[in-house]
């Protein structure tokens, strides 16, 4: 089994630290991205969406997406950690969670970012005014967080969950790439931050 990767990616960062949280270690590849080699002809035969995360789970089955590969994770290790939930309702929340965080967060996040910077430029094209609108879209997303995470130790009930995963990367992503002050800017949600940087997962 390989997982290939840009670590440093935001999907990536997210299945790394999804793994790390289940205690599952396995093979990684980095792909180089900036050189087009998701892009070749072997990688399309692997991959769907010529992205990364890819899981290579055998010589003829691969899973691209980072929530489709966590939770195969999730599946096949025994344990107890319930990151995708544990009753119907908590499974429904952290659902509904992370496809807020996703939707709301890191989509607008990661097309701001693409669409300023430019740095696909070579193949796709980049619009500045559509990256400003997605900024300002991110920065009305963290209100959002901010009441939720003001009411709940974590984002979709009493536990870490892929959620709280999701919405951590997402906000690391905007303090780094979009130079988005959130961590000293909103209380409640610098508090959850920063609890979850002491956590063995995220270290």
């Amino acid at each position: 089994m390989k997982l290939y990767e840009v670590a440093a990616t935001p999907s990536c960062r997210r299945v790394n630290i999804f793994l790390k949280a289940l205690g599952v270690d396995v093979e990684r590849v980095t792909v180089d991205i900036r050189g087009g080699e998701n892009l070749s002809e072997a990688y399309r035969q692997m991959s769907v969406n010529l992205k990364v995360p890819l899981l290579e789970i055998d010589a003829d089955t691969h899973l691209c997406e980072s929530v489709a590969i966590c939770r195969y994770f999730d599946e096949i290790t025994p344990n107890q950690r319930y990151l995708f939930g544990r009753t119907a309702l908590e499974k429904a929340q952290v659902e509904m969670w992370n496809r807020i965080v996703e939707w709301q967060g890191l989509i607008p996040a990661f097309q701001a970012f693409r669409n300023l910077s430019g740095v696909y430029s070579d193949r796709e094209t980049c619009i500045s005014a559509w990256g400003e609108e997605s900024k300002k879209r991110v920065t009305e997303f963290l209100p959002v967080l901010e009441q939720q995470l003001k009411e709940h130790h974590y984002l979709a009930g009493k536990s870490l969950t892929i959620a709280d995963i999701s919405a951590y990367v997402f906000v690391t992503f905007c303090e780094t790439r979009l130079q988005l002050p959130i961590v000293g800017e909103y209380h409640h949600l610098s508090s959850w931050y920063q609890a979850l940087q002491q956590h063995d997962a995220f270290l």
